[in-house]
C-alpha cells in the first residue's frame, strides 16, 4: 500500500476538506475511506433523496437530558445514536454540544446541558462514552465560548483569561481528560480578536497540549475562511466541502515555505486515526419501539416538578380538562441543524387518554398566531371550571428557539398567558405544563397548584408528561439552569448579545446561580431545584478527608433514606465555597453530584468524589490551575439555594496569595474593573466603515452592489425555504455572513482572491476596477451589475443549511 508521504501533494491537500456536505474525500491508494458525518446531540439529521432527513429517534434535547443529572442514562442515550448511526451508515455523530448557557435568550439553548461546567462536562463526557463505546466516533461542539446565535459567524467574544478557563473551557476539558472524544468541533466565532478556526492558542496550546487530545478537530460548517492559518492553528479538516476553494492558497503556502509539509501530513494522520477508532456497528434498521420507550424514560428523567400543592400526582378517575394547542401538537424539539425526522410522536392528550382519568380538551391557543384568541380563551377557562383539575400545557411557538437568531425577550405569547390567567380564574387546581428550550417569564407561577418544566421532551415527551402526571413516574429532573424572573436577575444581561460584532463577558464567572448565590438574587427556580413524589433525608454528611494538600481530590460520604411511600430519586449535589480569602470567587460553585434511587423505605450511602481541580482557580500569572490554603466550607445541598448540611476542609501547601487581577469585582460593570480582569486595554467594536473582509451582507447592503448580492440571496433562499422557521434562520444567516466567509459558503464559485477586490468596489472602487480586476478574477467579461446578478443569483442556490 501506498505511504501517505508518497501521496501528489494535491491529493494530501483535499483529503483535508470534505468531499460533500457530508462525507469526507477517500484515497483508496492508501486505505482511506469516505467516512459519513451527521448532525446531531438528540438524534441523527441524515438527509434522504427528496430533500428532507431519514426518520430517526428524536431523543429528549439536551435541556431535558442536562436535567436529569444521570450519568447512565446519558451514556444510554449516547449508545443507542450509536445504534442508530450504524443503521443509517454515520461514522461520526456531530454531537454532543456542550457550551455553557450564559443567558437564557440564546436561540440555541435547547442543544446544550447546563449552565454548570461541572453537569456540562460529566453529562458529555458519558454520552461521548455511549456513543463511542459502539464503534462510533463523538464530536463534541462547539469549541470554544459559542453563547449566542446572534453575529455568531463573526462575532469577537472578549473573554478574560480566568473566566475563559474556569467557565467556558472546562466542561472540554473534563470531556477530553475522561473520555478521549474521536473528534472536536471548532465554532465560527472569534475569541479574543481571533477567529476559533485559526486559535493556535486554543486547538494546539490548550486542547492539544494542555489536555493532550490526540483527535481530530473539524470546523463548523463553512467555518473556514483561511485555510492556511487554520491549518497552522491545528484544525485538521474543513467542512463541509469547499469544492477546493482553499486548495490553490494551501498549495502556494507550501511552495513559498510559510506552511510545512509536514503540518499536512500531521493532520491527515488524524484523519486516518479518526477512521481507525471506527468500527460501527452495521445493522439493518433503527430498533424504532426499543429507542421510543427509552426516549421515555428519559423525557421522565429530565422533567422538573418545580412546584407542587399535593395535587400531583392526578387521583385516579379525575376529571381532567387538558388545555393548550401543545397538548395535541407537542412542542418537542428546536430548529435548525438539530432538527430530526421522528420514527413517531406521541403527544400528550393522546397519552393521557389512555390513563386511568377522563380526559376533555380546549385547544386554547393557536400556535401559529400571536394574537389572543377570546374565544378559544372562553372555551378553555369553560371546560377548566367544569373539571376536577386543568392542566395547562404552554411554551414559546416553535419559531422563537432556533439555531441562527436568539430569542428577543423572556415572555411568552400574550395568547398564552391570557389564556393561563383565565383558567387559574377558573380553577385553581391548575397544573401548569411548560415546553420550552430555555426559562420563560412565569409571573403567574405562585398561583398555580404545580408547575412542571418538561423541557423539550423529544419524540416521546406527551408520553412521558403523562406517565409524571398520573404517577406512572416520578419527575426525575433537577433544573441544569437557573430559571430568573426577569432578565433583570441575569448577570450577563447588560452586555448581551453584544455591540456589533463583539460581545463583552463582563459579568466574568457570575452566570446563573453563581450570580445569583453570591448577590441574594431569588430566581424563580433556582439550579438544581427539584421535586419529587416521595421524601428523602440525608443523614450523617461526613469528608472522608477532611484535610488535604493542594493537589489531592476529596470525597463526600451522606446516608440517602427514601421516608416516602413510593420509589423516586434524589440528587446529591456538593458545592464548594471558598473561605481562604486568597482569591475572590462566587459565593459557591457546584464540585460534584451523584444521582441515587432508592425504592420506599431504601437507604443507601451515597459517596460523591470532588476533583482537586474543583478547588482551584485559574492563576493568570501562572497559567495554570491553583488551589489556594486555608478553609473551604463543603456544602451539600438539594439545589444551590438550599444547603442541607456543611463540613469544613482544611487545605495545606496552597497558595497563599493570587494575582491582583484575581480580586476585580465578580461583575466588571465598568471600563475600569473589565481592563483589570482582561490585563489590557478593553477592545472596541471594529467601525461599519470602511468594508473589510469581516464586513457582513447586512452591513453592505446599502450599498448598490451589496444591496444587489444580499437582495439575490435573499430571494432565493426565502423562495426555496418553505418551513417559517428554517426561512428565518437563513435570513438571519445571510444577514450575518461575512465577505470573508463568501470562498467556502459558496464551494468555491466567489474565489478567495477575489474577496478583495469585493471590498474594493464595496469601498468605492471605480467600475474601470471592477471591469478590468473584479470581473476578470471570475473570469466574467461584463459590468458590475451582470456580473454580481449572474454571481449571486447561481450563489443563493448553494448556500443552504450553514451551521452544524
Amino acid at each position: 500500500m501506498t505511504e501517505l508521504t508518497d501521496l501528489p501533494q494535491y491529493l494530501l491537500i483535499r483529503l483535508l476538506s470534505g468531499a460533500d456536505d457530508w462525507r469526507t474525500v477517500a484515497a483508496g491508494e492508501v486505505g482511506v475511506r469516505s467516512l459519513h458525518l451527521s448532525d446531531g446531540p438528540h438524534g441523527l439529521r441524515v438527509p434522504d433523496v427528496k430533500g428532507g432527513s431519514l426518520p430517526a429517534t428524536c431523543f429528549p434535547t439536551a435541556v431535558t437530558l442536562g436535567a436529569s443529572w444521570d450519568r447512565e442514562l446519558a451514556e444510554e442515550v449516547g449508545g443507542a445514536l450509536a445504534v442508530e448511526a450504524g443503521a443509517l451508515g454515520v461514522d461520526v455523530v456531530l454531537g454532543p454540544g456542550m457550551n455553557i448557557k450564559r443567558h437564557p435568550l440564546g436561540g440555541r439553548n435547547f442543544e446544550y446541558l447546563s449552565e454548570d461546567p461541572v453537569v456540562s462536562g460529566e453529562l458529555a463526557a458519558a454520552m461521548v462514552r455511549g456513543i463511542q463505546g459502539r464503534g462510533v466516533a463523538a464530536c463534541v461542539k462547539h469549541f470554544a465560548v459559542n453563547n449566542q446565535e446572534t453575529m455568531r459567524l463573526c462575532v469577537d467574544a472578549v473573554v478574560d483569561e480566568r473566566t475563559l478557563h474556569e467557565i467556558y473551557l472546562a466542561a472540554f476539558e473534563t470531556v477530553v481528560r475522561t473520555a478521549r472524544p474521536a473528534a472536536v468541533m471548532a465554532s465560527y466565532n472569534e475569541i479574543n480578536g481571533t477567529a476559533a478556526t485559526t486559535n493556535r492558542s486554543l486547538i494546539t496550546e490548550v486542547l492539544r497540549g494542555r489536555w493532550g487530545f490526540d483527535g481530530l478537530v473539524m470546523s463548523d460548517w463553512g467555518a473556514v475562511w483561511d485555510r492556511v492559518a487554520a491549518l497552522e492553528a491545528g484544525l485538521d479538516l474543513e467542512m463541509p466541502s469547499s469544492a477546493g476553494a482553499f486548495d490553490r492558497s494551501v498549495a502556494a503556502a507550501l511552495d513559498s515555505g510559510r506552511l510545512g509539509l509536514d503540518a499536512v501530513l500531521t493532520s491527515v494522520s488524524r484523519l486516518v486515526g479518526l477512521q481507525n477508532r471506527i468500527s460501527p456497528p452495521r445493522i439493518d434498521r433503527i430498533p424504532a419501539d426499543e429507542h421510543d420507550a427509552l426516549a421515555r424514560r428519559a423525557a421522565t428523567a429530565g422533567t422538573v416538578l418545580a412546584a407542587n400543592d399535593g395535587i400531583l400526582p392526578l387521583a385516579a378517575g379525575s376529571k381532567v380538562a387538558v388545555i393548550g394547542a401543545f397538548a395535541a401538537r407537542p412542542r418537542y424539539q428546536g430548529s435548525g441543524s438539530s432538527q430530526v425526522n421522528p420514527t413517531r410522536v406521541t403527544g400528550l392528550l393522546e397519552a393521557l387518554g389512555a390513563k386511568d382519568v377522563e380526559v376533555g380538551y380546549a385547544r386554547g391557543y393557536d400556535p401559529e398566531e400571536q394574537r389572543t384568541d377570546a374565544v378559544l380563551v372562553a372555551e378553555a377557562a369553560e371546560l377548566a371550571a367544569a373539571s376536577d383539575v386543568a392542566v395547562v400545557v404552554t411554551g414559546p411557538p416553535e419559531e422563537l428557539e432556533s439555531e441562527g437568531y436568539d430569542r428577543t425577550g423572556m415572555d411568552l405569547p400574550a395568547q398564552h398567558d391570557a389564556l393561563v390567567r383565565a383558567v387559574l380564574a377558573a380553577n385553581p387546581r391548575t397544573v401548569i405544563v411548560v415546553c420550552s428550550g430555555s426559562p420563560v417569564a412565569l409571573p403567574w407561577a405562585d398561583r398555580a397548584a404545580a408547575v412542571v418544566l418538561a423541557g423539550l421532551g423529544g419524540q416521546a415527551g406527551g408520553g412521558a408528561l403523562a406517565d409524571v402526571l398520573v404517577g406512572d413516574a416520578e419527575p426525575g429532573g433537577r433544573l441544569a439552569e437557573t430559571w430568573p424572573h426577569d432578565l433583570s436577575e441575569v448577570a450577563s444581561d447588560p452586555w448581551f448579545p453584544g455591540t456589533g460584532a463583539m460581545v463583552q463577558y463582563r459579568e466574568g464567572p457570575a452566570i446563573g446561580y453563581r450570580h445569583t448565590a453570591t448577590n441574594g438574587v431569588e430566581p424563580a427556580f433556582c439550579f438544581g431545584h427539584g421535586l419529587s413524589y416521595t421524601r428523602f433525608d440525608w443523614r450523617d454528611a461526613v469528608l472522608t478527608e477532611p484535610w488535604i494538600v493542594a493537589g489531592d481530590g476529596l470525597s463526600v460520604d451522606v446516608e440517602v433514606a427514601n421516608v416516602g411511600d413510593r420509589a423516586g430519586s434524589d440528587v446529591v449535589q456538593v458545592y464548594l465555597s471558598d473561605r481562604t480569602g486568597v482569591v475572590s470567587r462566587p459565593r459557591r460553585w457546584l464540585a460534584g453530584f451523584a444521582k441515587v434511587r432508592l425504592e420506599a423505605g431504601q437507604s443507601r450511602r451515597v459517596q460523591v468524589a470532588v476533583g482537586a481541580r474543583e478547588l482551584g482557580f485559574w492563576d493568570v500569572e501562572k497559567h495554570d490551575w491553583v488551589v489556594p490554603s486555608g478553609h473551604f466550607d463543603v456544602e451539600l445541598g438539594r439545589s444551590a439555594h438550599d444547603i442541607v448540611a456543611t463540613l469544613d476542609l482544611v487545605v495545606s501547601e496552597g497558595a497563599d496569595h493570587a494575582p491582583e487581577r484575581a480580586w476585580t469585582p465578580l461583575i466588571a460593570e465598568d471600563d475600569e474593573a473589565f481592563a483589570a480582569r482582561l490585563g489590557h486595554e478593553i477592545p472596541r467594536p471594529a467601525a461599519t466603515t470602511p468594508f473589510t473582509a469581516r464586513s457582513t451582507l447586512g452591513q453592505v447592503r446599502h450599498t448598490p452592489l451589496g444591496g444587489l448580492l444580499h437582495a439575490a440571496a435573499m430571494r432565493r433562499l426565502a423562495a426555496g425555504v418553505r418551513d417559517p422557521r428554517f426561512r428565518r434562520m437563513m435570513e438571519h444567516t445571510v444577514d450575518e455572513l461575512p465577505l470573508r466567509n463568501l470562498p467556502s459558503m459558496t464551494k468555491g464559485l466567489v474565489p478567495l482572491e477575489s474577496v478583495s477586490l469585493i471590498v474594493d468596489v464595496l469601498n468605492g472602487a471605480p467600475d474601470e476596477i471592477l471591469r478590468r480586476s473584479f470581473g476578470g478574477a471570475l473570469g466574467l467579461g461584463r459590468g458590475v451589475v451582470d456580473a454580481g446578478r449572474g454571481l449571486w443569483g447561481e450563489l443563493s442556490s448553494r448556500i443552504g443549511r450553514l451551521g452544524r
